[in-house]
């Protein structure tokens, strides 16, 4: 029972069934993780407004080919930040294997310092009354 309350409940009517095309017209109930409640506003959120939602499962370890893809770099340039320590990596055998959640902090740092660049190039803009 403490499981149970730990967890959202999210209701959808008969009509909200119906108009997202579902074929049965009766109310559903289904009880999901506040997580997972959380993902679905947001996806509720991006289609609302207008906007498209790519849905997709990246495995727990991934090969240096499969990293420099997601980073969208080579895999020369992935081996340098490798070896320089600027994302962790290991030997499976002779083989670098990648924590996709090491791979993904670093593209969100990455993301975090153009935006902060950004943010003071604009700010220099502004100080400077350039305006475009």
């Amino acid at each position: 029972m403490a499981d149970r309350a730990a967890k959202t409940t999210l209701t959808v009517t008969s009509a909200e069934v119906e108009q997202a095309g579902a074929v049965d017209p009766s109310s559903l109930e289904s009880v999901v993780p506040p997580e997972l409640a959380r993902i679905l506003t947001a996806v509720v959120a991006v289609v609302a407004a207008g906007g498209t939602v790519t849905i997709g499962s990246v495995p727990s370890e991934v090969t240096t080919t499969t990293a420099a893809q997601m980073l969208d770099i080579s895999r020369p340039t992935l081996m340098k930040l490798i070896g320089e320590g600027e994302i962790p990596a290991h030997k499976v055998g002779t083989h670098t294997r990648l924590k996709s959640t090491d791979v993904i902090a670093y593209q969100e740092r990455l993301r975090d310092a153009q935006r902060a660049a950004f943010d003071d190039l604009r700010a220099f803009e502004d100080a400077e009354g350039m305006t475009y």
